[in-house]
């Protein structure tokens, strides 16, 4: 929001920034299959008259660049204190990615080549945290080596 009022004069809002986000959200610079830009209308901050911006993203790539370091630095810190066995595990198999940010165009590509470990994104990944734990609780008399696999 702040980056739109700085480079664009123009002012947007949550429900915008978020819909900027879906349209041309990217976790890369480069994508093989770029969106098409996106066309954001809002007031001018000088004029306050209504005025359309396109926005690419790359724009949003750059944006976004400070955020994803912190994700990165903060999975490498949790893979630090990870137990052998479980490492070589996720090593091996990778990590999947749940929620609205692994819909994030790129995230597993960068992710993947940033941390030399494969990351994919879960089959449906807005639903897939509430599914794991209606599992999880459903299995809970089985103890933690069952959820684990």
């Amino acid at each position: 929001m702040e980056y739109m009022r700085r480079q664009h004069n123009i002012k947007v809002g949550e429900r915008t920034a978020e819909e900027i986000k879906l349209h041309v959200g990217s976790a890369l610079s480069e994508l093989e299959d770029p969106p098409s830009d996106y066309i954001v209308q809002g007031p001018n901050q000088m004029t306050a008259l209504p005025i359309e911006v396109p926005v690419s993203y790359q724009e949003i790539s750059h944006c976004l660049e400070k955020s994803i370091s912190k994700i990165e630095t903060a999975i490498l810190s949790a893979l630090e204190q990870t137990p052998p066995e479980l490492y070589a595990d996720i090593v091996n198999n990778g990590i999947y990615l749940a929620g609205g940010g692994a819909l994030l165009r790129g995230l597993d590509k960068r992710l993947t080549e940033k941390i030399n470990i494969p990351f994919h994104i879960a089959e449906d990944p807005l639903h897939a945290v509430a599914r794991g734990t209606g599992i999880a609780l459903k299995n809970r008399h089985r103890g933690l080596p069952y959820l684990i696999r």
